[in-house]
């Protein structure tokens, strides 16, 4: 098992991922990275009109592996006219 590091980006800034996730391979990356974004956007949505989330996802040596992100926009329809 590997371990690696999962950094958000939110509307509150960077947060740094300090213990990490053991997980079996590569693969199970993505379904980690989706769980954490979309508890992150339950909890924070909607904040405003507009949030972008992101995740880093760091190797055991600290080497980026992949960034992920959800953006979110609403934009009122009423308003535009």
């Amino acid at each position: 098992m590997a371990r690696y590091y999962f950094d958000l980006h939110n509307g509150e800034g960077p947060t740094r991922d300090e213990h990490g996730t053991e997980l079996k391979s590569r693969e199970d990356i993505p379904k980690e990275v989706t769980r954490i974004l979309l508890d992150v956007a339950r909890d924070e949505l909607p904040a405003g009109d507009r949030m972008t989330i992101a995740v880093t996802v760091r190797d055991e040596r600290g080497d980026p592996v992949t960034v992920a992100s959800l953006v979110f926009s609403n934009e009122w329809v009423d308003v535009i006219r």
